[in-house]
């Protein structure tokens, strides 16, 4: 049991780290978390998806505050805002879908951080943030975890399950990546 809660607060930390730093796989750390505990102890995997949640969560709140207090000075630097450049059509339009908006940003590569730092600039208050985020966090920590199942359930070995769980999610992510850009062009 003791190994099952250091596994669970492993992937906690791991998830909210990744979600400061965004080049931690977070997504692919619970599908192979959820993987596992599908051939280890399957009803850990409702524990598997409340530890991703929570940590993407604490993640997303700690860059959220970053982004609310430094975020004009990076989006400048970064040449993301000119002078004078007004984000109140921008926060209307996310106030209308936030649960949506946060959810794809975190589903899409490299989503995350911008989303996070436009609704921080646009003035999307912390309460409206906090409620909004909460239903993101879970439904991309099921996905992921769904994702790691399904790999559970065609594998018999967990490592097999481990494997194809993460080299799934990291082909997604790349695949996806592929279109974006291809899109731009």
């Amino acid at each position: 049991m003791s190994d099952v809660l250091g596994a669970l607060a492993s992937l906690f930390v791991l998830v909210a780290f990744g979600a400061v730093v965004p080049v931690v796989p977070t997504g692919a750390a619970v599908s192979a978390a959820a993987a596992l505990a599908f051939h280890q102890h399957s009803l850990t995997i409702g524990a598997v998806v409340l530890a991703g949640a929570v940590g993407a969560y604490l993640g997303d709140a700690i860059t959220y505050l970053g982004c609310r207090f430094g975020g004009e000075q990076l989006a400048r630097r970064l040449r993301w805002l000119r002078n004078g450049q007004r984000l109140d059509g921008l926060a209307e339009r996310l106030r209308e879908r936030e649960v949506t908006v946060l959810l794809v940003s975190r589903l899409l590569p490299g989503g995350r951080i911008p989303v996070l730092l436009t609704i921080a600039l646009a003035g999307l208050d912390w309460r409206r943030f906090a409620w909004a985020n909460a239903p993101a966090c879970v439904l991309w920590s099921v996905v992921y975890a769904g994702i790691g199942v399904v790999g559970g359930s065609v594998f018999p070995e967990p490592w097999q399950s481990v494997l194809v769980a993460v080299a799934l999610v990291l082909a997604v992510t790349q695949l996806v990546g592929l279109l974006r850009r291809r899109s731009r062009v």
